[in-house]
């Protein structure tokens, strides 16, 4: 009457390993979220001070490289022109 349905130690394996594997997930994920309410949060004036620094470094390391940009391509220019002169 019934059908003997007989499932292979392959399937047996792999609906056991992704049995495993959800529950090494969930045991992740609630270790997360004990260790993130053990952090201490930055507040908000620290988070703008350093924001504001960042920006500030920024602009002063853009500058600096803009200058280095300026003093080679003048020497550069100055060079390969000086070179042209004197081959004329």
């Amino acid at each position: 009457m019934g059908e003997e349905v007989r499932v292979s130690r392959e399937e047996r394996s792999s609906e056991g390993s992704l049995k495993g594997a959800w529950q090494e997930f969930r045991q992740y994920v609630s270790e997360v979220k004990v260790e993130t309410k053990r952090v201490t949060w930055p507040g908000f004036q620290e988070v703008y001070g350093t924001t504001v620094m960042v920006i500030i470094t920024t602009f002063l390391f853009g500058i600096f490289f803009w200058v280095c940009d300026q003093v080679f391509q003048f020497t550069v220019v100055k060079e390969l022109l000086g070179r042209l002169m004197h081959r004329s």
